[in-house]
């Protein structure tokens, strides 16, 4: 699948320092390796409604750290999917009346066009599931052959055959290494909370037939109505959603690549699952770190599409909004946290954008430098977009300061822009 056009990114002189990342498993701040070469997955959409603030805050905090490790002279190798098969699209095009491929394909479209506005450096690799099927059978074959995944027999109206993973199966055959996959690992949540989650989380926990409750779905087979396709073994049907990712990941990434990013919604049962998965058909872990971006509300209020209060970046676009501007209001936030998206903070990122525009007419001669190694500092530090951003605004706030626009340094002014484009994606 075609992905998205990059803009290019300027290069600065120096380097980044070593990067200092919060890594969800080992629940601290780790630093990465600056081996010259990094590798990361982010968990991509399913295409059946338009870029929420959501998405586009949870795809530009992994933006920096692609823009993070690029600036410290590492060759990066990004890989994001897209589930462009799953129920919540098929439920969709229903309910509207429109194909589920021309569904997936529009906001595909929409998405894509979302994250070239908003100046997301685009993944080398961005690959649907439909796409991945020929790969993801024969690992769930594989599964199957070495006891860790079973078919469950049909119950209620439904067919015979659904494949299943074993979880604990799958944590007892990688027991006795000491990098081991086993439930938990990745989230740290109890059983009760994973059963939570995972029942909320689009996991079955009642169906019948299956050995555990958490054991999440592999294959569905064929049932009417629905789209499906050649499964050899498993027979005619559609994977489901943790195998997709884990099996894209290991087709175009190293075992195990550097960063599993994604939502913090996402690290159970989805980051969990497909690290099994991986551990399972490979003997290695999925990913070195995982690493998650916060959530994002409206106004103190969760965002959700059935509450009807998506802030939506198309929209927003629509209406004449200037993307930098909605990319400095999620920069106003550390990845980490959870917030929400007020039309306050939203001014305020304007009036910013403004601002540091009018400085760059006044740049000091000789300031620019200090500023680079200032942000350089902040983003180190586990990606500190709002430190990046405040070292700008004390710049900004000292050129206009002066106002001697006579004085001002046009190579220094030029090193500004670069640096706030570079660093953090908006163009001055």
């Amino acid at each position: 699948m075609k992905s998205w056009i990059s803009r290019p990114v300027p290069q600065l002189p120096g380097s980044m320092p070593a990067l200092r990342l919060f890594d969800t498993t080992k629940g601290r701040v780790v630093t990465l390796g600056a081996t010259g070469e990094q590798s990361m997955y982010v968990c991509g959409i399913t295409p059946y409604d338009a870029t929420h603030m959501g998405h586009a805050a949870s795809y530009v905090a992994f933006d920096l750290l692609n823009r993070a490790w690029r600036d410290g002279r590492q060759q990066v190798s990004y890989v994001q999917n897209v589930t462009d098969v799953d129920d919540p699209l098929l439920e969709r095009a229903t309910a509207t009346g429109v194909d589920w491929r021309d569904l997936a394909a529009s906001q595909i479209e929409l998405f894509q066009t979302d994250m070239e506005a908003l100046n997301v450096l685009a993944p080398d690799h961005y690959v649907g599931a439909v796409e991945a099927v020929p790969l993801i059978v024969p690992a769930i074959e594989q599964l199957v052959e070495r006891g860790l995944a079973y078919r469950v027999a049909g119950s209620d109206g439904e067919p015979d055959g659904d494949v299943y993973y074993d979880v604990e199966a799958a944590g007892k055959h990688s027991a006795e290494a000491t990098d081991a996959w086993t439930l938990g690992a990745i989230s740290g949540l109890s059983d009760a909370e994973m059963l939570e989650l995972f029942a909320e989380r689009g996991g079955d926990p009642g169906r019948a037939g299956k050995r555990q409750a958490l054991d999440p779905l592999l294959w569905r087979v064929a049932r009417a109505g629905e789209p499906s396709w050649p499964g050899g073994d498993l027979g005619e049907g559609r994977p489901g959603w943790h195998i997709e990712c884990t099996v894209i990941a290991q087709q175009y990434l190293p075992a195990p690549f550097t960063v599993q990013g994604g939502g913090s919604d996402l690290i159970f049962p989805h980051h969990e699952m497909g690290a099994g998965h991986a551990y399972s058909l490979s003997g290695v872990p999925l990913a070195q770190h995982f690493a998650h971006a916060g959530m994002v509300g409206l106004d103190g209020e969760k965002m959700s599409k059935s509450k009807g209060n998506l802030v939506l970046v198309s929209r927003l676009r629509a209406a004449g909004e200037e993307p930098a501007a909605i990319r400095l209001a999620i920069l106003a936030h550390h990845y980490r946290s959870d917030w929400s998206w007020t039309e306050a903070g939203f001014a305020e990122a304007k009036e910013r954008l403004r601002t540091w525009r009018a400085a760059l007419a006044v740049a000091p001669a000789g300031s620019a430098a200090g500023l680079v190694s200032r942000m350089r500092a902040e983003l180190s530090n586990d990606l500190n977009a709002p430190g990046a951003v405040a070292a700008v605004d004390e710049w900004a706030r000292t050129a206009l300061a002066d106002g001697r626009a006579a004085a001002a340094d046009a190579s220094d002014a030029a090193l500004v822009s670069d640096a706030v484009n570079a660093l953090l994606g908006v163009d001055l």
